[in-house]
């Protein structure tokens, strides 16, 4: 019988800027597990993905992520009161009430790669 047990999934998240995506991440909460070869190792909780140093042209653009959170307003005002906005000049969108049953935020990191901030609603 043969054992197909998952350990972990992780995207391979493009920088376009790998040190500034580098500490990108690091403001916005992620710590660094590890990096070495062009591949930074980042992880919250037991959330994690890969920071690559490489990006093909409009990958990043096309990009998404998906970060699910118990309290999706502390995630939003932690990010705003932090500065990471100003301070690399990214998009941030308000909270909104999808229909999906989430209510959820977007903010993309330096490069471009949208991230979807989002917690589950009864």
């Amino acid at each position: 019988m043969s054992n197909l047990s998952v350990t972990e999934i992780k995207a391979f998240v493009p920088a376009k800027q790998f040190a500034l995506s580098r500490q990108f991440y690091l403001d916005l909460g992620f710590s660094l597990a590890s990096e070495g070869g062009g591949v930074a190792y980042f992880h919250i909780g037991d959330a994690s993905f890969l920071l690559q140093d490489f990006c093909a042209d409009n990958l990043a653009e096309n990009f998404m992520m998906h970060l699910l959170v118990q309290d999706v307003d502390a995630w939003w005002q932690q990010i705003t009161q932090s500065g990471i906005v100003e301070k690399y000049g990214v998009k941030l969108s308000p909270i909104q009430l999808q229909p999906w049953g989430m209510r959820d935020f977007c903010i993309a990191d330096p490069s471009g790669v949208l991230w979807r901030i989002g917690q589950n609603v009864d």
